[in-house]
């Protein structure tokens, strides 16, 4: 997608269901009925700036909500964190050095 300032490297991009588990976003997003909402699931290998909300915004579809589920092999919701919640990651961790599933 050419975003102006740079164009992006090849994406994966799907439609998918709207996740059970998520947890409720603050301030909630204003319902319109007249306005279809779908979510999408987006791999990219590069995180420029707002990037995916740039890409969805060029082709004429801007970004609700966007979460975070990966990055690079290591799945976030696997660890297990409450919103809001980190942990010191390891520099020796088992996933620094598998190749990126999404690539």
């Amino acid at each position: 997608v050419d975003l102006g300032d740079f164009v992006t490297q090849p994406c994966r991009a799907k439609i998918i269901a709207a996740p059970a588990n998520l947890w409720p976003r603050n301030p909630p997003i204003r319902y319109r009925a007249a306005i279809p909402t779908t979510w999408l699931e987006i791999a990219i290998s590069e995180g420029k700036n707002r990037q995916v909300r740039r890409m969805t915004a060029a082709v004429g579809y801007p970004t609700l909500r966007l979460v975070r589920v990966a990055i690079g092999a290591l799945d976030i919701f696997s660890l297990g964190l409450a919103p809001g919640e980190s942990i010191d990651v390891p520099s020796n961790a088992p996933w620094q050095n598998t190749p990126n599933k999404h690539k």
